[in-house]
């Protein structure tokens, strides 16, 4: 009997200490599990998602937060997606476009916080006609030049500033060489191929960027007309003047007298099209362009990839964006 009494204690012993184990054993590789091993990042909507993608490859698992069609500027994030900012490594988000991401980040527990906005300098840009963003060169030419942007904002400060950097192909690549660096930090078993695959995607953005300097080189009219102020950067990198329905937000009603200062400009500049998006309605660009004789045509910002567009990748709408201004600037 008391073999007995003493056996059982001892099997019971043994199965808990088999099962604790086994319980140990998953608490420390269900995190690796979950993620196949791979650096989990968060990003807040497509611009930083292929950024992510591209760099990271095979070593990152990437969600996003605005999912395709959603316009993200008025995005909200979601309990669920708080969820999964916190149980991520690295968040790529860019301060200023989206309020609520700009909240949830910060108040997550995430190690790595990477603001895109951090990563090359940033501007204001006037919407009004003739107030472009001259007087606003403050915008620190030599962020430029530095190497080793690691997100930590170079002294520049975003307030009011135009979030819209990833539509200069030449920012973009800054931002990539950024995102690179802190990719490289975060995971330093795989930091080879991160700066493996930025260099690529620097290249590419290179050749974009050259793509639209030798396309809009010689056109007939320098002034484009947009649903909403995206262009700001695309349009001083390549010396073009754009000309928004409404300001930095792409569902603001234009005034009375705004839509007929675009008129009267379209037909002084020799303004051929009004551009809209997909993303928003195209109400008012068509009603103004029904008005003032003009023709319409599509202008992406890139803001998330859908059915409707123009490519399948940032590189190939942006290349379908440059044949659209060719086609409206009377291109040589």
């Amino acid at each position: 009997m008391n073999v007995r009494r003493r056996l059982i204690p001892t099997a019971a012993l043994a199965s808990a200490t088999v099962l604790g184990l086994t319980a140990l054993t998953a608490c420390s590789t269900s995190a690796a599990d979950d993620k196949d091993g791979k650096l989990d990042v968060v990003a807040s909507f497509y611009p930083m998602q292929y950024l992510a993608e591209q760099i990271g490859g095979d070593h990152v698992s990437v969600t996003t937060l605005t999912g395709p069609g959603q316009e993200p500027h008025d995005l909200d994030v979601s309990a669920r997606q708080r969820g999964e900012l916190e149980e991520s490594d690295v968040a790529l988000y860019l301060k200023g476009l989206q309020p609520a991401v700009d909240d949830a980040i910060n108040q997550s527990g995430i190690k790595t916080k990477v603001d895109a906005a951090s990563l090359t300098s940033t501007e204001k840009h006037g919407n009004e006609v003739g107030g472009h963003a001259d007087e606003h060169e403050e915008h620190e030419e030599e962020g430029h030049e530095e190497e080793g942007h690691e997100g930590h904002g170079h002294g520049h400060s975003h307030e009011g500033a135009d979030p819209h950097i990833w539509l200069d192909p030449v920012k973009y690549a800054e931002v990539a060489e950024g995102v690179g660096k802190a990719l490289e930090k975060a995971d330093p078993d795989n930091a080879a191929t991160y700066k493996k695959n930025t260099a690529k995607l620097v290249k590419k953005l290179d050749g974009l960027d050259a793509s639209f300097e030798n396309g809009l080189k010689n056109t007939k009219s320098k002034v484009f007309i947009t649903t909403h102020a995206a262009f700001g950067y695309l349009a001083e990198r390549y010396g073009l003047t754009e000309e928004a329905i409404s300001g930095l937000d792409p569902e603001g009603e234009p005034s009375a007298k705004r839509v007929k200062d675009l008129q009267k400009m379209a037909k002084a500049d020799g303004v051929t099209t009004v551009f809209y998006e997909t993303l928003v309605s195209d109400r008012t660009a068509k009603t103004l362009a029904k008005d003032a004789g003009l023709k319409t045509d599509v202008l992406d910002p890139v803001e998330g990839i859908t059915d409707d567009s123009k490519g399948d990748d940032y590189v190939q709408v942006m290349e379908s964006n440059l044949k659209a201004l060719q086609k409206a600037l009377g291109a040589k």
